[in-house]
């Protein structure tokens, strides 16, 4: 617009308080804020999904602390570029008092040697690291990294944020402060940008210039839905559908429709998507959709995710084809996935249960005389490995966490446990 950045550049917030999102960070006592004020941050990772304001986040906790900051693109730099800013700030020497951040976007692309250059830097302080990723540390960032480093989890924006970023913009951009826009609805904005702050101040924007200047423009839901097309198509010319197109994925091998499935993984193959990405989502998938009804489904993702860290591209998207097109066509069960769920739910409700005091580690003396263990039933001393017990903390005696879909394996599984357990958790 008028030869401009585009929207979301031009309202990148200057200072923290300008910044939107992001309060388990950045409140009043929170880890990060707390750290600011202390005047002294570690190397960190910041890690969220696209347009939750990482790089912005960067950039501003090097201008409130007056700290020089230089950036790489993990896409386009390598061992080199690292070696070259690290040499840069060592030789800035006593003109570098305040300290140096090196930020690092999308560092989960760097490969091991590259983020192995980094480490020197790190430990010794030369370099205060921050590196942005979309994808789980744990996975894409090696162990020695990880450990000199926090890691902070940066959130989705809320509907308040996001109504708040496009309110913002409106009445501060330099150019849509000059044309007579009112929100009557966001609903469809809203559902456009899933979260994403870039995206739905970009598409925002592209929206705006299909109308008049010198006209009031009202933004509803029908006027976006009407116009969302065209301004999608135009933003995805440039812009980034790597969640959009891996959910339509993943959710074309829960509705056991293998072609499409193949579809879009043809869709991430073109667009140079990283096959281990693409890889790890199946082996997540293999367990959620598929679990108990096929474990095969498992060992299939897994030696997947193996055999693709070995191959690389382009001999890759074959193994990807298969592993995806078996899973499509495989039973579905989420028996397992569905369990751990509302586990998770009772722990959070009902908190620390204490342990039964037969099946309790009783490793010294003293607590073989409280009881630990005393009443313990050694299965394999049993007939058929079995015997009748309590393994739950007595406020849970019978509660069913694993109940059977439709999956012929998983109605085995419940079937089972309902003989064994004589149904004390059949409901």
């Amino acid at each position: 617009m008028n030869g401009l950045p585009p929207l979301a550049e031009r309202m990148r917030p200057k200072n923290l308080e300008d910044y939107i999102g992001q309060e388990h960070l950045l409140s009043e006592n929170a880890p990060l804020t707390r750290a600011l004020d202390a005047g002294i941050i570690p190397s960190m990772i910041f890690w969220g999904p696209p347009g939750v304001g990482k790089t912005s986040l960067a950039y501003l906790i090097a201008e409130k602390l007056k700290k020089t900051i230089h950036t790489l693109s993990a896409i386009s730099s390598g061992v080199k570029d690292v070696r070259e800013v690290i040499a840069k700030v060592q030789n800035a020497g006593m003109f570098q008092e305040k300290g140096t951040i090196l930020f690092i976007d999308e560092i989960h692309r760097f490969s091991k040697s590259q983020q192995d250059s980094l480490l020197g830097a790190v430990e010794k302080g030369i370099v205060t690291l921050i590196g942005a990723t979309t994808e789980n540390p744990s996975f894409e960032v090696i162990s020695a990294l990880l450990s000199r480093c926090h890691v902070y989890t940066l959130k989705d924006h809320t509907k308040k944020d996001l109504i708040a970023l496009l309110d913002r913009a409106v009445k501060k951009d330099a150019v849509l402060s000059n044309r007579k826009v009112k929100f009557k609805e966001y609903e469809s904005l809203l559902a456009i940008s899933g979260g994403d702050a870039r995206k739905i101040l970009n598409v925002f924007e592209i929206l705006i210039s299909s109308f008049p200047e010198n006209k009031t423009l009202t933004i509803t839901n029908t006027l976006v839905q009407e116009n969302a097309q065209q301004s999608l198509s135009r933003y995805d010319k440039d812009g980034d559908q790597h969640y959009d197109i891996v959910s339509a994925f993943i959710k074309s091998i829960r509705g056991s429709d293998a072609n499409a499935a193949v579809y879009w993984l043809a869709r991430m193959v073109e667009g140079g998507e990283d096959p281990k990405f693409i890889a790890r989502r199946l082996i997540i998938s293999a367990s959620e959709d598929i679990g108990l009804a096929n474990p095969n489904a498992l060992l299939m993702a897994n030696t997947t995710f193996q055999a693709v860290e070995k191959i690389g591209w382009p001999e890759s998207r074959i193994i990807l084809s298969q592993c995806a097109i078996y899973m499509a066509d495989s039973p579905k069960g989420n028996g397992a996935y569905m369990a751990i769920n509302q586990a998770q739910e009772t722990v959070r409700s009902t908190g620390s249960l204490n342990v039964p005091l037969s099946i309790r580690n009783a490793s010294s003396k003293l607590m073989k005389e409280l009881g630990y263990g005393e009443k313990y039933k050694y299965s394999h001393d049993f007939e058929g490995n079995f015997a009748a017990q309590e393994f739950l903390p007595d406020e849970l005696k019978g509660t069913s966490f694993f109940k059977a879909g439709s999956s012929p394996k998983e109605k085995d599984i419940e079937e089972n446990q309902n003989r064994l357990w004589k149904n004390k958790y059949k409901k």
